[in-house]
This record gives structure tokens, C-alpha cells and sequence, in this order.
């Protein structure tokens, strides 16, 4: 979207000796950067941004915006240079302000959700309940921008100029209601800093990304920055009390003078969980809003669903939308592309799914919660990627033998090394009984063709992707494909 010139005063920077030049764009990476740009030189975990100072000043940038640290670093080539150099302490607030200025303009309605697990999901049902009560809405994070108006995205919560250029474009497109996922990077890094957001969900929180974080502390307090930082006091906030550290998120919330909205199993909690009931293709649920009692069917896998869902309930209703008729939408909700999503039944009843599961914790947490699902038996296909974490590969074959009934490993991703080899490193923890087949279509054909009544088949792995990397080759590959031709072939419909 072209956004015109404007003065460097207007997005809220002064320079270094008062100088105000005229900007044309922003960039973060210096491949885009463009005469006349903004270059943001940003501090980084690996290098500084700093460093490419020098090439911005040979592609005529006007400014650019970094620390003393990043100004240090070109400080030769900084010298007699008559752009505009703004240094500030923190120029990834300063960045997010200004991305906010240059581009001007966000749907009238945006929530955020953070949290370990859950994020896309709770993301996704949000947009798809405000599309249901006639708003245009779109969700943004792991998936891309999806809904009413569509974008590839390289991050779950992009940086600031990508996050408010798309949030600008969705306007200008209609887009009304918008609900993104926050991730701890993204908040740390001052991602979300500029868009105002109307309330924010936290799901639940367990350990991960502490090859960022410093320890477990540093993560959780990341994730309450979403309450403390970018949520605006008067905001909501829709907490799930029932998780570690779930009613210490609400504290946070409630300090900062927000709204909370509680969900969980507790009596005293908003959205309250009074039971379920699960069958092969999703689950009845129970539940109390503010001590009015419904039943929902969902048509979802796993029990955690009902978090996610009532989370974005939540948000639905804290951005002004009516309970009677969000909580009218629930049974209309579907999962997310590749995430336990019903890509094909047989038959005689039994389901075959498809999850992203790709690392052993997500193997296990997938099965487990198929398992209430499952009155017969469970079958699990997967694999492992090449050139990735070998020491997972053993890990997933025993996630697998431990919870599932039937093996079968095949080739998931070999990229430049021996199928043979990664199959048997999985099939070194899958057990003897375990059964190898190659070939990842003919694996999944064996899977459909095992599944008797009341059984059902997961396909882990691949989840939303649509691509099997060979060598350096890229081959058309779907697995919810794949299982709908089998099962259509098998059941001679085809």
C-alpha cells in the first residue's frame, strides 16, 4: 500500500541535530530497503542491526533509527552523513510507534491472545464467531492472515512495519475485527506496541522457548506483558484460571485496571466448564456463562477445545458482541487447518485426522487426547524430518508406541539425508511391532486400510503442509489429501 512521504517529525522521532527529512518507506531488513526509507538498525540475538548501517547509507536510506550501540558500530560511516540518525533507547518502541504513524489505520476492532498452547486456534474461532455474526474479521499469527481478507506472513506476530501494513491493508479492505496471536517474542520485542487492542486472552503456560528466554520466569513474564504493556487500562482481559500461573496472569490483568473475564472448572470462574462428553467426531459440551447454563456441541477434537473456545467466546463478547449470540455460534466452529483436523471418515464409522505433531511432547499430547475420542483402537503414521533434531526421532517412536495401538513410521521431510536411516532411528523407540513403510501415500493407505469400526487414524507430522522435501526438491504432498483418496478408493467410491 503506498503510503506517500511524510515528514520524519510525524512519526513521532526526532534526529540527531533536528534534521527532519522527508521518508518514503520503512524497512527492517535492509534487502528492502529503498532511497529515502526509514531503516530500523535493531539489536538482535545474534547480530545488531547496526552492522548494516553502512550498506543503508549506500542505498541512500533518509534515517535511520537504532541504540548507541547500533550507532557505535558504523560510527565511521555515520560521520559527515547529512540523513537523519535518531538514537533511542529502545528504537523497537520507537519503531512500533512509528510503523503506527506511517501506515495510519487498523480494523476498529483488535484482540490478541497469548499463551504456551492454543494461540491459533483461539485466534481462528474469535474470527470465525465475529464472521458468524456478520462482521468482516480476520485472524493473523502461525497460519498466515486468514478470513476476509488473505497474506502469507514469516512470523507468528510479525514485526512492526509487515504487523501494521497488514493491519492498514485489512482496513482499507473492509476488515472490521481482527484477532492476532502474541507471542512471547513478539511481545518481548515490542512487537504489538502501537496497535490498540481492545482486550487480550492468555490460555495456559508451560515450558518452551527457553532457548530465548533465560529461564521460566523471564517466559511467563513476556506473556504478561500482553496485560501490563499493550492492553490499555479499561481494556478485557479473558484469563483461563484453571492452568499454572493462570490466576496470577488474572492478578496482573486486574492491576493494570482491566476487565477480567475467567474461564475454567472453578465456581467462581465467568465461563465455567460443568462437563463433556466425546464421541468419534467431536464432543458435547457443557458449560455456564455467568451462571446460565448451555450445552454445545463442538465439532472438535481433544478436551482442551473447550478452552480455547469459550477464550474466544470471551474475546467475542469483551469486544461487544452479545453472549446469547456468540455462545449461538460454538457449534459452527471448525479446527484449524492440520490441527486435529476430520479430513475423512470410512464407512463403518472410523475418522482419520490430521495433526502437526512433530516433535515427541506434541506426538503424546495429540493421542492423548484423541484417546477419549476412540471407543476401539488408536493408529498413529508419522516420521521425522532430515537435518533437524536427531535425538527426537527414537523420542517420537516411543511418544507413538506408548499411545497408540498400531505404528507406522514413513518419511516425513528426509531432506538431504537417507529416508532409511531416519526410519529407523523412529522405529528404534517404536518397538518391534511397529510397522516401516516408506512410501508416505502407501503409508497412509495401510493406516485407512487397518481403521475397523469405532477405531481412528492420526497422521502426524505435516499437519497444514502441503510440500514433501527430497533432496532439495519440493514434491506436491498433502496428508488430508492423501487420506481422502484412500479412503475413497477404499470404500470404492472411486
Amino acid at each position: 500500500m503506498q503510503q506517500g512521504v511524510k515528514r520524519l517529525s510525524r512519526l513521532g522521532l526526532n534526529a540527531v541535530g533536528g534534521r527532519d527529512p522527508e521518508i518514503t518507506g520503512m524497512s527492517v531488513d535492509s534487502r528492502n530497503l529503498k532511497p529515502g526509507h526509514l531503516f530500523a538498525a535493531l539489536p538482535g540475538s545474534a547480530i545488531h542491526g547496526g552492522e548494516f548501517i553502512p550498506y543503508a547509507l549506500r542505498m541512500d536510506a533518509a534515517a535511520v533509527l537504532t541504540d548507541a550501540a547500533g550507532a557505535a558500530l558504523a560510527a565511521e560511516q555515520l560521520r559527515g552523513w547529512d540523513g537523519a540518525l535518531i538514537v533511542v533507547e529502545d528504537p523497537r518502541a520507537a519503531l512500533a510507534g512509528a510503523a503506527a504513524l506511517w501506515f495510519g489505520r487498523q480494523p476498529e476492532t483488535v484482540v490478541a491472545v497469548t499463551g504456551t498452547s492454543g494461540k491459533t486456534s483461539v485466534a481462528s474461532f474469535t474470527r470465525q464467531i465475529w464472521q458468524a455474526l456478520g462482521h468482516k474479521a480476520i485472524s493473523l499469527g502461525t497460519m498466515g492472515v486468514q478470513g476476509d481478507y488473505e497474506a502469507k506472513l514469516a512470523h507468528t506476530t510479525p514485526e512492526p512495519v509487515t504487523l501494521h501494513r497488514v493491519l492498514s491493508e485489512a482496513a482499507a479492505n473492509g476488515v472490521t475485527h481482527a484477532a492476532m496471536e502474541a507471542s512471547s517474542h513478539g511481545l518481548d520485542q515490542r512487537r504489538l506496541d502501537g496497535v490498540e487492542l481492545l482486550a487480550g486472552a492468555f490460555t495456559n503456560f508451560s515450558q518452551d522457548h527457553l532457548d530465548y528466554h533465560a529461564n521460566f520466569d523471564e517466559y511467563f513474564a513476556a506473556k504478561a506483558l500482553l496485560f501490563n504493556r499493550a492492553l490499555e487500562a479499561g481494556g478485557t482481559a479473558v484469563i483461563n484460571i484453571d492452568g499454572a500461573r493462570g490466576r496470577q496472569m488474572a492478578r496482573i490483568a486486574q492491576d493494570h485496571d482491566l476487565a477480567v473475564i475467567t474461564i475454567g472448572q472453578q465456581e467462581e470462574c465467568d465461563f465455567r466448564i460443568l462437563g463433556q462428553r466425546y464421541d468419534a467426531t467431536g464432543q458435547e459440551l457443557r458449560f455456564s456463562w455467568r451462571g446460565q447454563t448451555h450445552m454445545a456441541r463442538l465439532r472438535l477434537i481433544g478436551g482442551f477445545q473447550a478452552e480455547n473456545v469459550l477464550a474466544a467466546a470471551g474475546l467475542a463478547i469483551a469486544s461487544g458482541d452479545a453472549p446469547d449470540a456468540v455462545i449461538g455460534t460454538l457449534p459452527d466452529l471448525v479446527t484449524v487447518r492440520g490441527r486435529m483436523q476430520l479430513v475423512a471418515q470410512r464407512e463403518n464409522g472410523a475418522a482419520v485426522f490430521v495433526d502437526y505433531a512433530h516433535k515427541p511432547g506434541a506426538v503424546i499430547a495429540a493421542l492423548q487426547s484423541l484417546r477419549p475420542h476412540v471407543m476401539g483402537r488408536i493408529i498413529v503414521v508419522l516420521g521425522a524430518g532430515g537435518d533437524r533434531d536427531r535425538g527426537k526421532r527414537p523420542l517420537m517412536g516411543e511418544a507413538a508406541r506408548q499411545h497408540a495401538d498400531l505404528v507406522i513410521v514413513t518419511d516425513d521431510n528426509p531432506r538431504s539425508e537417507d529416508p532409511a536411516s531416519i526410519r529407523g532411528e523412529v522405529m528404534a523407540g517404536a518397538g518391534a511391532e511397529a510397522v516401516e513403510v516408506g512410501d508416505r501415500a502407501e503409508a497412509i493407505l495401510r493406516g485407512v486400510d487397518a481403521l475397523q469400526p469405532g477405531d481412528a487414524l492420526l497422521i502426524a507430522g505435516k499437519g497444514h503442509e502441503t510440500g514433501q522435501i527430497v533432496g532439495s526438491d519440493v514434491f506436491p504432498f498433502d496428508d488430508a489429501e492423501q487420506a481422502s483418496v484412500a479412503v475413497a478408493a477404499l470404500d470404492g467410491k472411486i
